[in-house]
């Protein structure tokens, strides 16, 4: 009876240890536009974020939705995740007050944020709010029309190797695949008995 119990704590420890190996991820927060941004056509305006250092995220792609249609206008792929900052400019991008940002790995489809939801003003208009400048040291692109699926990405970047294939040798693979055979190995030992 003794033995089951330490096989117990045992097996129980490398559970524990096993999911603290594993990675983890942060956050990843939208901070321009906001909710009060008013983008005027035919300027450059500026898209931040912030995100966890240790997050995994080395590239993402950007996508321009609007609540009341149907589609998107792919704006950019394989945009750097550092230092965070792209400058959008719209051209004859039609007017309305249900546009957002979407910031996906769009080939595995994982969703890493989005913008609230900001204004898009025609070229004519004038906007209600200060305008933030356009970032100097970040990459600008340009995209035109409708919300449109069918459309490929308006500026492609430079692919960055994200890591994403598995890499023996690790020390938190070496520990995590470890504790885990040593977790079956009690436990099936702990079944047997």
């Amino acid at each position: 009876m003794h033995l089951s119990k330490v096989v117990r704590k045992c097996a129980g420890a490398c559970i524990v240890l096993s999911c603290l190996a594993s990675k983890t991820s942060a956050y990843f927060l939208v901070t321009e536009p906001t909710r009060s941004s008013q983008w005027v056509n035919g300027v450059a305006q500026p898209i931040t974020w912030t995100k966890g250092a240790l997050d995994g995220i080395v590239m993402v792609d950007v996508e321009l939705s609007r609540l009341s249609q149907d589609g998107l206008l792919f704006v950019a792929r394989n945009v750097p995740g550092t230092p965070g900052a792209l400058n959008l400019m719209l051209q004859d991008v039609p007017p309305g007050d249900d546009y957002f940002l979407i910031f996906i790995n769009s080939t595995h489809g994982v969703l890493h944020g989005t913008s609230s939801r900001f204004t898009i003003l025609s070229d004519s208009s004038s906007p209600n709010v200060t305008q933030p400048s356009p970032i100097s040291s970040a990459p600008t692109v340009t995209v035109s029309g409708s919300p449109n699926p069918t459309q490929i990405f308006a500026t492609t970047f430079v692919a960055i190797d994200s890591g994403d294939l598995p890499r023996w040798g690790s020390a938190s693979q070496a520990w995590g695949l470890g504790s885990a055979m040593v977790g079956c190995l009690l436990g099936a030992a702990w079944t047997l008995w």
